[in-house]
């Protein structure tokens, strides 16, 4: 099996970008990930600090361009923006496998232990890349694997972060089995032993799980609207939305639920200050005595006469009463430029963004006497946002998303599969409607109750188990990721004071 790294360094380089962006979603090759780093592992052993550097970047712009490809086909932005934002995205987030690459490689060269360090590294890194407004949770590793529920159960443990760790680790061993001499067999049946450990503790969990009786059921009809964004705002095409949400909101509410969810920004208006738009879907509400949980812009002004708009959700309640929530985490370059707060200047700046202002707070709905939150598209794929709303008291959470921009994309389904891991993380069931998909129901093992396709309109009851099922991540977080960066921190020390010695 030698014979297999002998392999130009650019052809390993670029089939390990091929092999890890095959791996994720909506490819179900998920496997690939078990040993698509390899090739990249040997660049790092055996190739100067520069040339791993080199290597490492051009495996993660394969693996983006692969990933992340749908970002240039944004409808909700001109041509050139769109590849702009894509470019530029591909080459940030390629830094951080190019410094994946260099401190594996320098470690190697300090220590010859480097392959003992990946990965632990691999998981501080994706740990270093979680924080601030270009976080990017988006693509870890550990996205793969959403394609085998067993092998994500951990993640309420560990978090996502936990399998990316185990993934790497698998990728090691067959490395070092490639690389042995007469012990590969004993060497691999560690790695299939260890997927299997891995496998059958989450096909237990999940078992043990769905053996636990529900506290209470929450009925949502989930609407599905398939609705072209590009449209949307058209004047001569208001009326026509306007009609196909009152048909939908009639479906419903044929369905007796206890609330009706509607996706993002679901009407082309400004429903909390536009109460001409309100009042027909009030009288609905208040009629039907069903809340209705729904998507939309808002607008406030300032003191100082500026005017602040927000990507929200509205809670509109039976008696007439409203509760708002405003997306936190907003998409960078698409709907705000980041840092822009610290430096307002940067507002001037026009690549055919959004100017949303962040929200705040922490919103917790009710529906019956249930707590619940709501996360608004992007959010969902950042999580501490989701573990903060869970801790805040939320049984369970409902997203509402519209992932239509990008067309019938790989985005349509990894922003999907993210959910689950959502779900999985913090033991609740998971509520979504998508503007054309994929709507569904996902329970508190990652399993998927019931959905609607890509590109279809539609309504469905859910009925939400609620649930008491303590998570581990939900209470303490990305310890083990921090774990992981201290241990690599400290490593990385030692070798440098070891070589200056």
């Amino acid at each position: 099996m030698s014979n297999f790294l002998d392999i130009s360094k650019w052809k390993l380089s670029v089939l390990s970008g091929i092999l890890i962006g095959l791996s994720y979603p909506p490819s179900p090759l998920g496997f690939l990930a078990w040993f698509g780093l390899i090739p990249l592992i040997h660049i790092l052993l055996n190739s100067s600090i520069v040339n791993s550097i080199k290597w490492s970047f051009i495996t993660g712009i394969i693996v983006n361009i692969i990933t992340l490809y749908w970002l240039g086909l944004n409808s909700g932005a001109g041509l050139a923006s769109a590849i702009i934002s894509m470019v530029a995205a591909i080459l940030y987030l390629s830094i951080f496998w190019m410094l994946f690459g260099f401190l594996s490689s320098w470690h190697h060269k300090m220590t010859g232990y480097g392959l003992s360090l990946l990965p632990l590294l691999w998981v501080s890194i994706e740990y270093l890349r979680s924080f601030g407004p270009l976080s990017f949770p988006w693509i870890n590793l550990a996205l793969t694997q959403t394609f085998s529920l067993p092998l994500i159960q951990i993640a309420d443990v560990t978090g996502s972060m936990g399998i990316s760790f185990w993934i790497v680790v698998l990728n090691v061993i067959i490395y070092i089995a490639i690389n042995s001499k007469g012990a590969e067999k004993y060497i691999l049946s560690i790695g299939v032993l260890l997927l299997l450990v891995i496998f059958l503790l989450g096909f237990f969990r999940i078992s043990s799980i769905q053996n636990k009786d529900s506290e209470n059921e929450v009925r949502a009809a989930i609407v599905q609207p398939n609705i072209d964004p590009n449209l949307k705002w058209e004047q001569n095409f208001r009326d026509s939305i306007f009609n196909t949400m009152d048909s939908l909101h009639n479906e419903a509410i044929k369905l007796d639920p206890d609330f009706i969810l509607w996706p993002e920004a679901a009407l082309p208006t400004y429903l909390r200050i536009n109460y001409s738009n309100r009042r027909s879907i009030l009288q609905k509400v208040k009629k039907s005595n069903i809340p209705l949980l729904t998507g939309t812009p808002d607008r406030i002004k300032r003191r100082d006469n500026q005017i602040d708009y927000y990507n929200a959700s509205m809670f509109i309640k039976p008696d007439g009463s409203t509760k708002m929530y405003y997306k936190m985490h907003l998409v960078p370059f698409a709907e705000s430029i980041p840092f822009s707060n610290y430096f307002p200047s940067l507002k001037k700046l026009n690549f055919g963004q959004a100017n949303w202002t962040a929200g705040s707070e922490y919103t917790i709905f009710n529906v019956d006497n249930i707590a619940f939150a709501n996360l608004i598209c992007y959010e969902s794929s950042i999580p501490k946002i989701a573990r903060k709303f869970v801790n805040l008291g939320a049984k369970f959470i409902t997203i509402e998303t519209n992932d239509s921009w990008c067309g019938h994309s790989s985005g349509v389904y990894q922003h999907f599969q993210i959910a689950k891991m959502r779900a999985v993380e913090n033991r609740i069931p998971i509520a979504r409607s998508a503007n054309t998909g994929v709507s569904a129901l996902i329970l508190p093992t990652g399993k998927v109750n019931k959905k609607i396709p890509f590109n279809k309109q539609e309504v469905f009851l859910a009925s939400i188990p609620i649930k008491n099922i303590p998570s581990f991540y939900t209470k303490y977080g990305d310890w083990f990721a921090l774990i992981c960066t201290l241990i690599s921190v400290i490593t990385l020390f030692f070798g440098w004071f070891q070589k200056r010695s």
